[in-house]
């Protein structure tokens, strides 16, 4: 973990008290503005043991907002049930160096996910937060690796053991639809 403490995963994210070593900057995601092809692998059961993977094609489009202190991309998941979209929004606190994120899906439109919050250090973005699911407290991740001008990784994991496990159950490869040079 990038954190000289944990952050607190409870209360809104202006509560949040932690201080992030290496810290990020609302730079960090930058890379991701522009517009995206995106292929998805997801687990078919979340916190089963199950092992069945499902594929499927997206996209995602991002652009700045605040002055470039936050961000918005629209995707479209084009899943086996049926075609959806779904909105993340970025924000970052120069306070304390972490970013937020928040994700809609419009399958439930009034249902804002709880905010994982972190930060980047070498390269690799690590952002978590406390939540529920099936009923049980769980902690979710959220991990951005093998940035390049023209590609990125994304992948979500629970954890149901208060993060002595991780099972991941979401990744996403992104590749930029018109190549940006070096």
């Amino acid at each position: 973990m990038f954190f000289t403490t944990t952050p607190t995963l409870t209360g809104r994210p202006s509560e949040r008290k932690s201080q992030p070593a290496n810290a990020s900057s609302e730079h960090d995601f930058d890379f991701l503005v522009g517009t995206w092809t995106v292929q998805h692998r997801r687990l078919k059961q979340r916190l089963a043991h199950g092992t069945g993977w499902e594929t499927f094609s997206g996209t995602c489009k991002t652009w700045l907002l605040l002055d470039g202190q936050g961000d918005v991309d629209d995707n479209v998941l084009q899943a086996s049930e049926g075609t959806y979209r779904a909105v993340t929004l970025r924000s970052f606190d120069p306070a304390t160096k972490l970013w937020s994120i928040w994700w809609l899906d419009s399958r439930h439109p009034h249902e804002l996910d709880q905010p994982v919050v972190g930060g980047f250090r070498s390269g690799i973005g690590t952002f978590l937060a406390k939540d529920t699911f099936g009923g049980r407290p769980i902690i979710v991740r959220y991990i951005w690796s093998d940035i390049t001008t023209n590609s990125a990784k994304w992948q979500q994991a629970f954890s149901d053991d208060s993060g002595k496990t991780w099972e991941t159950n979401w990744i996403m490869e992104f590749s930029r639809t018109v190549p940006t040079q070096p």
